[in-house]
């Protein structure tokens, strides 16, 4: 593929998966010819520790960025890229809920230091968490357990607290799924859910913990239809969603990152997917899955990087902090006592 791209022109604004766990020399060359904002990774990127180090080097190297942000989505429970052995596993945003007040607010902090220090060693710089979503009776189980529960204010509280510790450790959180994902009764990854709950109702439950924790540095928006704000088209593509409800009303100000774009939520070919997305408002659209066909066309319609979308992921960075000391053992014998509270 050849992609016309000036070494002094802002890279494209995407984010993109590479297929295994060693980047191949033809991946090296379109990602060169492509320049992608960042990277994302997933199970099939992830062996061992050495070899991750390795994969996020040389996806850096790629671009020519050594600041090239790389994701993944290491929430713990059932949604981890990183396992056993090599890495420990975690529990889920609802067993830390389970736990008395204090003691979730500590465990919540806590276990995202501790994840913070597992991506920080690899060279991964974001995390696609907390999850803020409130799940309600009857949705379909996609966010389940990944979520803090269904009160706004413990779910600001918890997700604050697992933002915290990622930052502590050199690590920027990702907030999902904006504007809330909670109500969907289908699986986004499948087909596109609608909400048909009143704008009133939405602002003080769903979009709650998101305008609470606005400051964050970046957030994913959720691929559904919200029909009594923008009747037919779902947040990730609505210029209404984006901008008046998550810049405006939730008063996000961070990096606006897509979902998936190959999720079966979203219709159309993958160019117009990208165009969609990018004059909706998002700052940034994801591409996760390494098919290299799907990422050609992903990349032919990108634009590079607004500057608006340049100052965020600016902004984002200056938040990200210089690790200090940090004492696993004992944040892992600490984190494991908190845990035990849930069977008390």
């Amino acid at each position: 593929m050849s992609v016309d791209v000036s070494p002094r022109s802002r890279p494209r604004a995407v984010v993109l998966g590479c297929a295994s766990e060693e980047l191949r020399a033809d991946e090296r060359r379109f990602f060169a010819a492509a320049d992608p904002a960042g990277f994302i990774l997933f199970r099939r990127n992830c062996g061992s520790p050495d070899q991750v180090r390795r994969l996020v080097d040389a996806l850096r190297d790629s671009v020519g960025r050594a600041d090239a942000p790389v994701l993944i989505d290491q929430e713990g429970g059932r949604v981890a890229r990183l396992r056993p052995p090599h890495w420990r596993t975690y529990p889920s945003a609802a067993q830390i809920a389970a736990l008395p007040d204090l003691q979730a607010g500590e465990a919540a902090r806590l276990g995202a230091r501790l994840i913070a220090d597992d991506l920080a060693r690899l060279g991964i710089t974001a995390d696609c968490m907390p999850v803020l979503d409130l799940p309600v009776a009857g949705a379909d189980l996609v966010i389940g357990d990944r979520a803090y529960g269904g009160d706004p204010d413990r779910v600001e509280h918890l997700a604050r607290a697992v933002c915290d510790g990622l930052i502590e450790g050199g690590v920027l959180p990702i907030l999902k799924h904006i504007p809330g994902h909670g109500r969907a009764r289908v699986d986004s990854h499948y087909a596109c859910p609608v909400v048909v709950t009143a704008h009133h109702e939405l602002s003080r439950t769903d979009f709650a913990p998101f305008r609470g924790l606005a400051a964050m540095p970046w957030a994913m928006t959720a691929h559904i239809v919200y029909r009594t704000l923008d009747p037919a088209v779902p947040a990730t593509f609505s210029r209404t969603m984006v901008g008046e409800v998550i810049r405006g009303e939730i008063g996000f100000g961070g990096v606006l990152i897509s979902d998936d774009l190959s999720m079966r939520a979203l219709g159309g070919a993958f160019s117009e997917r990208v165009r969609r997305a990018l004059n909706a408002g998002c700052d940034l659209v994801l591409h996760c899955n390494g098919d290299r066909g799907e990422m050609e066309e992903v990349v032919a319609a990108a634009t590079p990087l607004t500057s608006e979308a340049a100052a965020r992921l600016a902004r984002g960075e200056a938040m990200r902090r210089r690790p200090g000391e940090f004492d696993r053992q004992e944040a892992e014998r600490r984190f494991d006592a908190l845990l035990g509270e849930v069977t008390r």
